[in-house]
């Protein structure tokens, strides 16, 4: 584990920009190396994997708050429970794809309403969504 990458380095290696970095740090989700006097903080390929991981795990939906909670469960070894997280929001996002599936439904049918009438009339998308 190499102690030379730069800020700079490690927001690059990362896929993310140095603000990124220092946000994450006051977060805590990464630590801040101590800076040698006069010289730059140094960083870790290890936390180049972690700050990858802080963006897939958002990628999938993690809210940074529960990616503090996965990196405490990683630290104690705790792969049960952090497969209940990840199974939790499965769930959740499974629910939000049949919503959105309704939804979509709705609009095609909205749509189609607005395709058919007749120009000149009122449109059936403000009618539609108003009446009960």
């Amino acid at each position: 584990m190499s102690q030379n990458l730069t800020i700079g380095t490690l927001a690059k290696q990362g896929g993310v920009n140095v603000e990124t970095i220092r946000y994450y740090q006051r977060r805590g989700l990464l630590l801040k190396p101590v800076r040698p006097q006069g010289g730059f903080r140094h960083y870790s390929s290890d936390t180049v994997k972690r700050v990858r991981f802080i963006k897939r795990a958002q990628a999938l939906g993690f809210t940074l708050e529960e990616i503090t909670g996965l990196l405490t469960l990683d630290e104690r070894k705790a792969c049960k429970e952090t497969r209940g997280i990840a199974a939790h929001k499965l769930e959740l996002i499974e629910e939000k794809i049949a919503d959105l599936s309704k939804m979509k439904k709705a609009l095609s049918r909205l749509v189609r309403a607005c395709e058919m009438s007749s120009s000149g009339a009122r449109c059936p998308i403000i009618h539609l969504l108003a009446d009960d």
